[in-house]
């Protein structure tokens, strides 16, 4: 996707009804020692990276659960649509772990320390509604009958995108976040 001058913008969205990204198989995770564990979340971390680094636009419909690594995708992309059913966390700490995908580093930049703090503290999830009142996405649309409705608002979103110049959208998106850096 990096290098398809084709591709001006990309969603992300699931094919499983009523789930955006669950996140990691915690069951096949405790059956690897300590070096597979490192490994995997390197990996892990550096695909978050990835995404966030694509040249173009992204956008996470989550039209149902994010919870950790599911919640760390969403926070990779540069623009999120919720149904306002949906179900989104960084429930790692109840698990006894730590968001290892760039949760901790991007939440607070999406929601303010202290509410990243509190969400990840806690483990809480929140709906779509809650998500939008704290900044955690861009909108919160209700669900609709076919389960896709964040769906659809990001397909609208992407077509407000799509007429603006290429060069300029993507010089803009790397402005933004250079300087989120500084």
């Amino acid at each position: 996707l990096r290098f398809d001058e084709q591709v001006r913008v990309v969603v992300f969205k699931s094919e499983v009804k009523g789930v955006f990204c669950a996140g990691a198989d915690l069951k096949e995770r405790a059956k690897m020692d300590d070096a597979e564990v490192g490994e995997f979340v390197r990996r892990l971390r550096n695909l978050m990276d990835e995404i966030a680094a694509l040249p173009v636009p992204t956008i996470a419909a989550i039209d149902g659960y994010a919870l950790g690594g599911g919640l760390e995708l969403a926070l990779a992309c540069d623009l999120r649509v919720a149904a306002s059913s949906a179900k989104m966390g960084l429930i790692e700490t109840t698990r006894g772990l730590l968001p290892g995908a760039g949760g901790t580093q991007r939440l607070p930049r999406c929601v303010g320390i202290g509410l990243a703090k509190e969400l990840i503290f806690t483990g809480r999830q929140i709906d779509g509604e809650q998500a939008f009142s704290m900044g955690l996405v861009n909108h919160s649309v209700p669900q609709n009958s076919e389960g896709d409705a964040a769906y659809q608002r990001a397909l609208t979103m992407a077509k407000e995108i799509l007429p603006q110049a290429p060069f300029a959208v993507k010089m803009g998106k790397l402005a933004i976040n250079k300087g989120m850096e500084v």
